[in-house]
């Protein structure tokens, strides 16, 4: 009998202690059990521009607690710098928020076809070309892209063909007039060059007519004439479309917190 009495009133002690503890911890809804994780955010920067190109927005992405990889592309040709990116994108693991920058849009358009786990796409002063065309078909399909004039002397490639770069002295005023003018010295001095022969490569059927599209661009963009910005949007559909008013090509730069919120609008959809 000490011996069975010892035993519960071991167990009635072990029940009270479980019970205060379990008073004492926070309790969680189902909601927040079950809360779903973000997607990652992933960047790609395009011509004569590079990754640190997103940092603004990539900082307001974080305080959101969004995962981000701003991925490195290659510049070398749509269909291999498509295979790169994604490469990236295969190897997170959860949905996929794809954003390409100018150039980055028509790598974008390729890099999600089949990729089950990219759940939208926005294209930030982007090409979002059909299967057939190039991004220098597109520039100039509508007048207003100043971008040939302002091309250095090209840099021969050991393969064949060229790399392009901007003028360092005219980066500002083609490229990114709304970014103060040491910001834009610094990216005239960092821009990433361009093959060539990768702005006249055709696209091949694109993801944007089946992955649902955002775009946002700058009234006064350079590089990419505003009107065929416009006809790239409405032609895939966009969901929304953001026009900065005064904005630049690199719009990323100029009103990181405008890109971004778009960028948090398709990520919540």
């Amino acid at each position: 009998m000490n011996m069975n009495n010892t035993l519960l009133r071991a167990r009635h002690v072990a029940a009270l202690a479980f019970a205060a503890l379990s008073t004492s911890l926070p309790m969680l809804s189902w909601s927040q059990a079950a809360a779903p994780a973000k997607p990652t955010i992933v960047l790609v920067h395009g011509a004569f521009a590079e990754s640190s190109s997103w940092d603004g927005v990539v900082r307001r992405l974080q305080a959101e607690n969004y995962p981000v990889i701003a991925a490195a592309n290659p510049l070398r040709g749509v269909a291999s710098d498509a295979n790169t990116v994604a490469s990236v994108v295969d190897s997170v693991h959860g949905p996929v928020v794809l954003v390409g920058h100018s150039y980055g849009g028509s790598v974008i358009s390729q890099a999600a076809v089949g990729m089950a786990n990219v759940k939208a796409l926005v294209f930030v002063a982007a090409f979002a070309p059909e299967a057939g065309e190039t991004a220098i078909g597109l520039s100039g399909k509508f007048p207003g892209s100043t971008l040939g004039p302002t091309l250095d002397t090209p840099v021969p490639l050991a393969a064949g063909g060229n790399d392009l770069y901007i003028q360092q002295d005219k980066f500002r005023e083609q490229f990114a007039a709304d970014v103060p003018l040491a910001a834009a010295r610094l990216m005239a001095a960092t821009q990433r060059p361009i093959a060539d022969a990768a702005l006249a490569e055709l696209s091949t059927a694109p993801a944007w007519k089946t992955v649902p599209s955002y775009f946002v661009y700058g009234s006064l963009d350079k590089n990419i004439p505003p009107a065929a910005l416009a006809f790239m949007a409405e032609r895939a559909h966009s969901i929304k479309t953001v026009v900065v008013r005064g904005g630049s090509h690199v719009v990323m730069v100029s009103k990181p917190d405008v890109v971004a919120k778009l960028i948090i609008q398709a990520a919540a959809r």
